[in-house]
């Protein structure tokens, strides 16, 4: 009597462990998602007014050499991009070494791993879909952080993708790392030199055929 007391206990805890694990993800998604979602609200709603009060010198040289040259969507994707390699980065060496136990891998009730290219891939599809069909230019900065976060996203896991096998810890992985600051580096230069760039290649353009 008292086995079978004890394996019904037993049975009663796995059952409550297999129906609570997809719950505790479902809310650490929610929660993650939450937190996104409200940091992006308070960056478009009280970063101008943060900002513009609080050094008003940074501000201006902000409206003046980013938003009224018209490089200020190229910014935001810039910075959301370099900003989201590194926390993804961060996240995913703290699940690797188990430092921090708030994050956790992604995965389904039958054991799918769901990579973060995932979410990737459909930041990058709606937010690229939504910047050609939206009329005006209204919505173009938060669409341009978006892209930003889905492109880190992608490319953080490009060994993956140009490989088709999981080598995200694998000297392969690398490959990842070079696609991340290859594309970093062509948004930072275009942000540093939007002008001089050019006028460098009519000059050398112009040496050349000179020469000729």
């Amino acid at each position: 009597m008292l086995e079978t007391e004890d394996a019904n206990r037993g049975s009663l805890r796995e059952a409550t462990a297999t129906e609570t694990r997809p719950a505790r993800l479902s809310r650490r998604i929610t929660r993650i998602a939450v937190v996104i979602v409200a940091a992006l609200l308070l960056l478009f709603t009280l970063g101008e007014v943060v900002l513009a009060s609080l050094i008003p010198d940074v501000w201006l040289a902000y409206v003046r050499d980013v938003r009224d040259s018209g490089k200020e969507p190229a910014f935001l994707l810039t910075l959301a991009f370099l900003i989201t390699f590194g926390l993804v980065r961060f996240i995913t060496y703290s699940i690797r070494n188990q430092r921090l136990r708030l994050f956790r891998n992604v995965e389904t009730k039958g054991g799918l791993h769901i990579h973060h290219l995932v979410p990737g891939m459909l930041l990058v599809l709606v937010s690229g879909y939504f910047g050609l069909v939206l009329p005006g230019n209204a919505a173009t900065p938060l669409l341009a952080v978006l892209f930003g976060i889905g492109a880190a996203l992608v490319l953080d896991e490009f060994a993956l993708w140009l490989r088709l096998a999981d080598v995200y810890w694998e000297p392969e992985g690398r490959e990842s790392i070079d696609a991340v600051m290859l594309a970093g580096g062509v948004c930072v230069l275009y942000l540093l030199g939007l002008s001089f760039w050019p006028h460098l290649i009519e000059a050398v353009f112009t040496a050349i055929t000179s020469h000729g």
